[in-house]
């Protein structure tokens, strides 16, 4: 067999890490690939083989002391013939020393702690029907509130700045993001994308379990109910009932691992991660 080739995806062709994450059942937002493309546009890499695809995996570079690891795949007839270790490497070589995060998969996870990965929590995805519901009155589009506002909140939440990518998920067509503010500042806010199937939403940042509703209540008129995703830290005991509340059940797990420290953060205000692939 001719030697694995790895390359960085164009940003036009991360479609293709997309669209293998859908074949596993991940199901992806409709506009990821030009959303994820945005934070570190040489941080998708693929494995060929005389031209072919084998494998692909992401690792993006969100400053210069975090990344985060996501799209590690290869082509199920191919597996066990070394293409995964030679890209994971590659993967991790582009992080250059950074600490790298990662959303593993139960299966996965030991071997991601052989690599120097080690747990911090677990994220659940539920998912359900659920109907639309009466935007709230205090509740306003996100896009309307001073980015400053947001990338100030975002950055307790999530180890590093990503302003460009927050920029560009808020913006991109069919996101649908809402807020509310309590005495000038974000009380809660979040964003809804459609899927594959359904929507998901993510991230939901709020002070409280009510403060969360509100703003799930708005999401949810936003996108007209139908199946709806929420990527839940386990350890947000609020941001679990919130989930069950409205009537979803769990359908995925993974592990939320590092390589290393990160700054504390506020876990307790997460009700919704962004992405498993992208944090």
């Amino acid at each position: 067999m001719s030697e694995l080739h790895i390359r960085s995806l164009r940003p036009e062709e991360i479609s293709l890490a997309v669209d293998w994450a859908a074949a596993e059942g991940w199901n992806p937002g409709l506009s990821d690939a030009a959303c994820f493309a945005v934070p570190d546009a040489q941080g998708f890499l693929v494995g060929e083989i005389d031209g072919a695809p084998v494998a692909t995996v992401s690792c993006v570079n969100y400053d210069d002391r975090f990344a985060f690891l996501g799209f590690y795949i290869v082509r199920a007839e191919l597996r066990g013939a070394g293409h995964g270790l030679r890209i994971w490497n590659a993967a991790i070589a582009h992080a250059r020393g950074r600490v790298i995060g990662l959303d593993g998969v139960v299966a996965q996870q030991d071997n991601y702690k052989k690599s120097g990965f080690q747990p911090a929590y677990a994220n659940i995805r539920y998912g359900g029907v659920v109907a639309a519901a009466p935007v709230p009155a205090d509740v306003i589009a996100l896009d309307k509130v001073p980015f400053a506002l947001v990338e100030a909140d975002d950055a307790t939440v999530f180890p590093a700045r990503r302003s460009a990518f927050l920029r560009a998920w808020i913006n991109t067509q069919g996101h649908v993001g809402r807020a509310s503010l309590r005495d000038g500042r974000l009380a809660a806010w979040g964003v809804i994308r459609p899927c594959r199937t359904g929507c998901k939403i993510g991230p939901l940042v709020a002070d409280d379990r009510a403060a969360a509703e509100t703003i799930v209540q708005a999401l949810l008129a936003g996108a007209g109910g139908g199946d709806i995703f929420l990527d839940v830290p386990a350890v947000n005991r609020e941001a679990v009932a919130l989930a069950e509340g409205l009537g979803l059940k769990p359908v995925f797990e993974t592990a939320r691992m590092y390589t290393g420290a990160i700054p504390p953060l506020r876990i307790d205000r997460v009700f919704g991660v962004t992405s498993f692939e992208l944090g």
